[in-house]
């Protein structure tokens, strides 16, 4: 767990100087910051999902798993406890926004996975520090831009992490399998993706819901595989 307490030290750290920092900015720079955020993030978005090896194992995932993710009511959820926290707080502004956001920004890709995997089996953490390093300087633009919502997306990625680490033993196979780490990444790439068309305004496409992709995409690849190679066999003369 140290990976994911130091992850979760360095987002409480940005945020706390964005906030102090953000508390004088206009919000016209205020969103500015955000859009230039979301322009990265559509970028890295793009370059992860075409490093799919099968589109079509990408596009079963985002839909079968933003069906689940609807249905358990992932981003509804995660929308209340943002406003939850907003009303016990007395955010105001973007507080709510800023929690929603970053927690898909904080919680997708494969350094989540993979860092939360080395440090649960391997009590190591250099995956881990570095995506600190790049959540600590993230949050602290998000936080200067929306507020201070982003000290509960902390308390989140520490939950989040912390379960991804304790689990490390069951998901080692999906992250020690090319084909299963590239399609994970693809799933992780169109939910950033998703996200930053929400920053920018265009349209909420509720990327919290389409959180399972990111489990599913390596499983269907593995099944993929398995069942390829099961009808190889089965061609083979006895």
């Amino acid at each position: 767990m140290r990976g994911t307490l130091l992850n979760t030290a360095t987002v409480v750290a940005g945020t706390a100087v964005g906030v102090v920092v953000g508390s004088g900015v206009p919000p016209v720079y205020q969103d500015f910051a955000i859009h230039g955020i979301a322009l990265v993030a559509f970028g890295v978005g793009i370059k992860m999902v075409i490093g799919t090896k099968n589109p079509l194992i990408v596009v079963a995932a985002m839909s079968l798993g933003g069906i689940i993710g609807l249905a358990l009511g992932l981003h509804h959820g995660v929308e209340e406890i943002a406003a939850w926290s907003q009303r016990q707080f007395g955010g105001h502004g973007r507080f709510a926004e800023g929690i929603v956001t970053s927690f898909v920004l904080f919680c997708v890709g494969p350094m989540t996975l993979l860092g939360c995997i080395e440090d649960g089996l391997e009590q190591k953490i250099d995956i881990l520090s570095l995506k600190s390093t790049m959540d600590g300087i993230s949050s602290f633009f998000l936080a200067a831009a929306t507020g201070a919502g982003l000290f509960v997306t902390a308390v989140l990625l520490l939950i989040f992490q912390g379960v991804l680490t304790l689990a490390a033993k069951p998901l080692r196979p999906l992250a020690e399998h090319p084909s299963a780490m590239a399609e994970a990444t693809s799933a992780g790439g169109a939910l950033l993706m998703a996200t930053a068309i929400g920053m920018l305004g265009i349209k909420d496409l509720y990327p919290t819901n389409y959180l399972p992709a990111i489990f599913l995409a390596p499983l269907f690849a593995l099944g993929a595989e398995r069942f390829a190679a099961r009808r190889l066999a089965a061609k083979e003369p006895a």
